[in-house]
């Protein structure tokens, strides 16, 4: 007898507490924004739950209601359905945890305190959608997203699956959802859980750590910072665990969307196979930021911390200045960081210029008109700004760590010569190496032809969701198989 083949796809519950295009603090928000649409074609139907900060609860004041929950952590919860920009959507409206001035994750006075529970509270209900379902739907997969939705997992481990699978994405190690030990059981987790191979973290309770022991799988934002989670360096605390799954641990890479990042939008000479809006984007650029740049002219979009080796900046901004370059950097976060960016302004006045915060049109205009961008990271998990870059023929200058490592090609006698490079590379990840590879982006920008190589080279580098919406949907495949 002929077996029946196999319907492919299913459905996926995405937890997560950021969302583009309704919240974003960084990178996390682009990705749970992106998945729902980038897995359509692959019969991968995917709903996100968010929960439903203030600024959001207006716009979804008509959504139906899907789920209650009278006790909701000090008070009731409901689940609002709907869909944004394209992108489906389950908003968790508990007013005494969402309600609140500020981002997500704090207020005027700083953090909020009750942050573990709050998120512990998005968690809870993810898990308990994902094991009854919803009137009409119910989940195949429940893919939570970093430390706040960590308990996710936990709680399907701890309360009962109801078959569900679990895949927990790490978008930065740094952050890993800690509580006091005391609150286990406010948190709604089992005392016998609470040891060393569980979840016990240094004393206390990590969410990350949580989902790290219970989910099906692991995926980080990129390969190498897959690999690079298992080592003391940049595990974080958490090598150890993550190690310790190594068989079920993988790297799926990010993408952009290339629909929003798209170089014709600049200009209609700006497109996929020339960049004869180039030109014409620098000279706005210059007359906007009032430089004049006789080398290659380059850009730093980026939290300014030392995460992101922005200290570096002034010991090698300096020697490629005098080279012929200059720079814009577009970004806020340390005051140290921004007034030494502020500094390097002032020292060279018509080369270099700073603009202080976040303006996403500028960010385009950027992209659009430099010729170069500097991501000097000493850990970077999977990284957009070098995608962009690449997307937009401004060649990436970066640190061989993460996502970085694994998105540029660097240029080196091989890779020249096989006509492959799409950008600088350097390590270790310091201001020597970084200078050096800042001198090669001045040698190379003066020989015309091989610049025009690894600039086409770069716009013609994959950087969509295709082949990253692929991977997730065999993933699913594999463990719902």
């Amino acid at each position: 007898m002929q077996r029946k083949a196999r319907v492919m796809g299913g459905r996926v519950l995405s937890v997560a507490s950021e969302c583009v295009p309704l919240v974003k603090t960084g990178g996390l928000a682009d990705v749970v924004g992106a998945l729902p649409g980038a897995l359509a074609g692959t019969g991968w139907d995917m709903r996100v739950l968010l929960p439903a900060y203030r600024a959001l609860r207006a716009q979804a004041k008509d959504w139906p209601v899907v789920w209650e929950e009278a006790d909701l952590w000090g008070g009731p919860g409901r689940v609002l359905e709907g869909r944004v920009e394209g992108v489906p959507l389950l908003l968790l409206d508990a007013p005494h945890l969402y309600d609140r001035e500020g981002g997500p994750y704090s207020g005027p006075a700083g953090e909020h305190p009750d942050n573990a529970i709050r998120f512990a509270a998005l968690s809870w209900v993810g898990a308990r959608i994902a094991r009854e379902g919803l009137t009409e739907w119910k989940p195949d997969i429940l893919h939570a997203h970093d430390w706040q939705a960590g308990f996710a997992p936990a709680y399907l481990a701890y309360h009962g699956s109801g078959g569900v699978k679990t895949v927990i994405t790490i978008h930065n190690i740094a952050f890993q959802g800690w509580a006091p030990a005391h609150m286990l059981g406010v948190l709604r987790l089992p005392g016998h859980a609470f040891h060393p191979d569980a979840l016990e973290y240094y004393g206390g309770i990590s969410s990350l750590k949580a989902a790290l022991v219970t989910a099906d799988w692991i995926t980080t934002v990129s390969p190498s910072y897959a690999e690079e989670l298992m080592r003391p360096e940049f595990g974080m605390g958490l090598q150890g665990v993550i190690a310790a799954r190594g068989p079920v641990v993988s790297g799926i890479l990010n993408g952009v969307d290339t629909g929003v990042w798209d170089p014709s939008q600049e200009d209609p000479a700006y497109d996929r196979k020339a960049v004869a809006g180039k030109a014409v984007a620098r000279a706005r650029l210059s007359e906007e930021f009032g430089l004049e740049v006789p080398g290659p002219l380059a850009i730093v979009v980026s939290r300014l911390t030392d995460q992101k080796g922005i200290d570096l900046l002034p010991a090698v901004i300096p020697e490629f200045v005098l080279g012929g370059g200059g720079l814009i950097v577009l970004g806020s976060g340390d005051p140290g960081m921004e007034g030494a960016m502020r500094n390097l302004a002032a020292r060279f006045p018509g080369r270099v210029a700073v603009r202080i915060g976040y303006d996403e049109g500028l960010s385009h205009r950027l992209f659009a008109g430099a010729d170069a961008v500097l991501v000097p990271s000493r850990f970077e998990p999977c990284g957009l700004t070098q995608m962009y870059g690449l997307r937009y023929g401004t060649l990436p200058v970066v640190s061989l760590v993460g996502g970085l490592a694994d998105t540029v090609i660097g240029a080196n006698p091989a890779t020249l010569a096989a006509g492959a490079a799409t950008g600088m590379t350097f390590h270790p990840v310091d201001a020597l190496a970084f200078g050096k590879a800042l001198a090669q982006l001045l040698e190379i920008y003066h020989q015309p032809k091989l610049w025009a190589k690894l600039r086409a080279n770069a716009m013609a580098h994959p950087v969509g969701w295709e082949t990253s919406a692929r991977a997730y949907a065999s993933l699913y495949e594999r463990l719902t198989a």
